[in-house]
C-alpha cells in the first residue's frame, strides 16, 4: 500500500481502498489567486483615479477653448453693444460645451467666463471654469 507522501501518487486520483489519507491542508493553496486579485484590484482603481484626473484635465482645456471663442466672437460684436457682444460669446461657448457665467465689455475688450461640467467618477459631477479676455489689437 503506498504511503500518503509517496511521489509516486499522482495528484488527482482518488486513495486506493484502506489508504491512509492526509487530511491536512496545504497552507500555500490559493495564495497567488488572492495575490494576482489584489494586484488586479490595486490597477483598478490607480487607472480610475488617472482617468478622473485626465477627465478633470480635458474638461479644463475645453473651458479654456469655450472661453476663448466665446470672446473672440463677443469681441466681433463689440460695437453692437454689451447684450449683442454677450449674446455671442454665449452661443459659441454654448456650442463648445460650456456655459457662458459672466460677460462684460471693458471699452471694446470683452471678458467672458465659461464653466464645463464633467464627471470624474460615477456620481460626481465637477465644474471646470475658464476666462478669457479678447479686443483690438492696441499698438
Amino acid at each position: 500500500m503506498p504511503r500518503t507522501g509517496d511521489p509516486s501518487r499522482r495528484a488527482g486520483h482518488p486513495p486506493a481502498s484502506g489508504e491512509l489519507v492526509d487530511i491536512r491542508l496545504d497552507r500555500q493553496r490559493g495564495g497567488a489567486t488572492v495575490l494576482l486579485l489584489a494586484m488586479g484590484l490595486v490597477f483598478v482603481v490607480f487607472g480610475t483615479f488617472g482617468a478622473a484626473i485626465v477627465a478633470a484635465g480635458m474638461a479644463s482645456q475645453r473651458a479654456a477653448v469655450a472661453a476663448d471663442l466665446g470672446a473672440l466672437a463677443g469681441a466681433a460684436r463689440a460695437l453692437d453693444g454689451d447684450t449683442a457682444a454677450c449674446a455671442s460669446a454665449s452661443d459659441l461657448a454654448g456650442r463648445n460645451d460650456g456655459r457662458l457665467v459672466g460677460c462684460h465689455l471693458d471699452g471694446l475688450d470683452v471678458l467672458v467666463t465659461v464653466e464645463v461640467a464633467f464627471t470624474p467618477l460615477p456620481g460626481l459631477t465637477r465644474v471646470a471654469a475658464a476666462s478669457a479676455r479678447a479686443g483690438p489689437v492696441r499698438g
